[in-house]
């Protein structure tokens, strides 16, 4: 690891966020097929394993109120909204992929598709949408800062939006990783909380979760742990019992056992 890259590796510096316009779209063509190509873009085979990760953790604290306008930020079909679909009239989805943007409506729901646009503007008027949800996206983006500060413009007074990252370097991101798109990368926790207080939101609830040990020893049984309501449950109690360990890049196994996910409800008011 070279010195200049050490920083980010620490937790210190989120890499990417301060990248020029010709950085960001170097990135942009990395990642825009990089979740569909990992299996996603297969509607046949694909399915989506985290409802009951957004039920607790997100959903629950909406009670049964109603949205107007769902802004679904990198949300290929839009499945995660799947849970609370009779509460909202119309959902628009922000995605890069060509894969999922023939869908018209979700479970009777009409939704239309728009592209990204490269620097993380959202073309949209302030005050859009009333609920957006961000469910492991920013993490692909470099400019997070940026695209966190539209969605807060975009949001109505009163909004609401779900956002859950991973908090850990998910590795050595300037070597190939299995299973991973070329630029993912975690978001350090300080860091994503800073963020997200100087865009102007206010954290209504965070919740650490993904033990990592949870979701591998369950897929040999055939288990989707967040499908699961008492996995999902221990998951979070594990997850807030070792929080004391959260370090963002990890490189032994002691370094491993803990939370590697946060996710948050953020209100604007």
């Amino acid at each position: 690891m070279s010195k200049d890259m050490s920083v980010y590796f620490s937790g210190k510096k989120l890499y990417g966020d301060d990248f020029t316009l010709g950085q960001i779209t170097e990135w942009f063509r990395d990642e825009q097929e990089g979740f569909a190509d990992l299996g996603a873009k297969d509607r046949q085979n694909y399915r989506y394993i985290h409802h009951q990760l957004n039920i607790r953790h997100g959903f629950a604290h909406f009670g049964t109120r109603r949205f107007k306008h769902a802004l679904g930020f990198g949300s290929a079909y839009g499945d995660e909204f799947m849970p609370i679909i009779r509460q909202i009239d119309f959902i628009t989805i922000i995605d890069p992929s060509d894969a999922f943007s023939k869908n018209k409506e979700i479970n009777g729901v009409p939704c239309e598709y728009h592209k990204p646009n490269v620097d993380g503007s959202i073309s949209f008027g302030n005050g859009s949408f009333d609920l957006i949800t961000s469910i492991g996206v920013m993490h692909h983006i470099p400019n997070v800062s940026k695209v966190i500060r539209e969605c807060f413009r975009c949001l109505g007074t009163d909004g609401v939006m779900l956002i859950r990252e991973p908090i850990v370097s998910m590795g050595d991101w300037t070597k190939p990783r299995s299973g991973l798109t070329k630029r993912e990368r975690g978001i350090p926790l300080k860091i994503f909380e800073e963020i997200i207080r100087a865009s102007g939101f206010t954290i209504k609830h965070k919740t650490l979760c993904f033990f990592p040990a949870i979701p591998k020893l369950l897929y040999k049984i055939g288990v989707t742990a967040y499908n699961n309501p008492t996995v999902t449950w221990l998951d979070e109690v594990l997850s807030r019992s070792f929080s004391w360990n959260i370090r963002y890049h990890r490189t032994n196994v002691l370094a491993k056992i803990g939370p590697a996910s946060a996710y948050f409800v953020l209100e604007k008011r």
